[in-house]
């Protein structure tokens, strides 16, 4: 069950970019961006709500627990985001789009780091390999050619930029292993679990809309006046595919763990990138290709019995009539 939900997440998360780059208006947004975002928790909370309410009809009822101490939790991952969105605006504002982008695949280590140090899971060494080369993998699909531009500044940012870029891996990677203890802490529903999650979502991002509104001095008028303004089809179809990866991922959290959503979401970047080609006419390039090789073989890695790359030696099957049988006595003898 879990390959599939992983495989609809690939899918979903590979065509929310292709759809937000299609929701633009020559390269520009005619929508406030930052109402996508509230939608989706929205969205996501009207879901399991429902989800939630057919369960309480059912005999056994779900497990729910209300006690503060568990419920006080959940708005943690909210604020983690939060401050990882705004380390994302300020290490924008020392690095270029091609160098944010591949340090961002520092994120799929530092998952790995985390998942191990806090959820105490053990990897293997060949697992650890596996994450390595994915992250070499996605980074080597990014990667430009060394005659232009990006090459050379990739490593000529400012040492503020590689330190926002490190922290914001960071905070990505803690915010989903911190999220996966979360939903396995307890054997609360996962739909109840998710109705705390997306309640303190929803709020922290109408608190984002609000601080937007000071800022601005109110010269869009107030957030809630702008909520359906110039929203297309194809606005609303990010919104349900951006609130649709959040109740995918929100499962995998619950009976699989952040390395298959990790896997996910890297192989989407990579899906996306080969769907850009017939789309948008992007060239595709030898970095791509041996990115894709080198994921592909991370894949296989990770998830492949440890047997399947020992080479053991054929199972020796014994024929029943040679077989001798020793009695009690002779035991005894010897």
């Amino acid at each position: 069950m879990k390959w599939y939900i992983a495989a609809l997440l690939t899918v979903l998360t590979s065509s929310q970019g292709i759809l937000t780059t299609l929701s633009q208006s020559n390269g520009k947004y005619k929508y406030d961006y930052a109402t996508v975002p509230f939608f989706a928790e929205v969205f996501k909370l009207i879901v399991s709500s429902v989800f939630l309410r057919r369960e309480c009809k059912k005999l056994p009822p779900p497990k729910m627990t209300t006690d503060w101490k568990t419920v006080r939790l959940f708005p943690i991952p909210s604020v983690i985001y939060l401050i990882y969105n705004n380390v994302q605006f300020a290490t924008l504002m020392y690095v270029d789009i091609s160098t944010y982008q591949i340090m961002g695949n520092l994120k799929i280590v530092t998952t790995g780091i985390l998942f191990r140090l806090f959820l105490k899971k053990k990897l293997s060494n060949l697992q650890w390999m596996a994450i390595i080369l994915l992250a070499v993998g996605t980074t080597t699909s990014q990667v430009k050619g060394c005659g232009e531009a990006s090459c050379d500044s990739l490593f000529s940012a400012p040492i503020q930029g590689y330190m926002l870029g490190i922290l914001s891996a960071c905070l990505s990677a803690l915010a989903g292993v911190y999220t996966e203890f979360l939903m396995k802490q307890n054997n609360d529903s996962l739909y109840w679990q998710n109705v705390q999650l997306y309640t303190f979502g929803a709020i922290f991002n109408m608190a984002r809309l609000v601080v937007d509104d000071f800022r601005a001095g109110f010269e869009k008028g107030p957030w809630w006046q702008r909520l359906f303004n110039v929203y297309s089809i194809t606005t609303w179809m990010v919104v349900l595919t951006l609130g649709s990866t959040g109740l995918l991922v929100s499962w995998l959290m619950k009976y699989a763990d952040n390395i298959v959503k990790v896997y996910s979401t890297s192989m989407a970047m990579l899906l996306t990138m080969v769907l850009a080609v017939f789309l948008f006419g992007f060239k595709p390039t030898l970095q791509l290709f041996l990115g894709i090789i080198i994921c592909m073989m991370s894949l296989h890695m990770y998830f492949a019995p440890p047997s399947m790359f020992v080479g053991l030696p054929p199972t020796v099957i014994s024929d029943p009539e040679s077989l001798v049988i020793v009695s009690d006595d002779h035991k005894a003898e010897s």
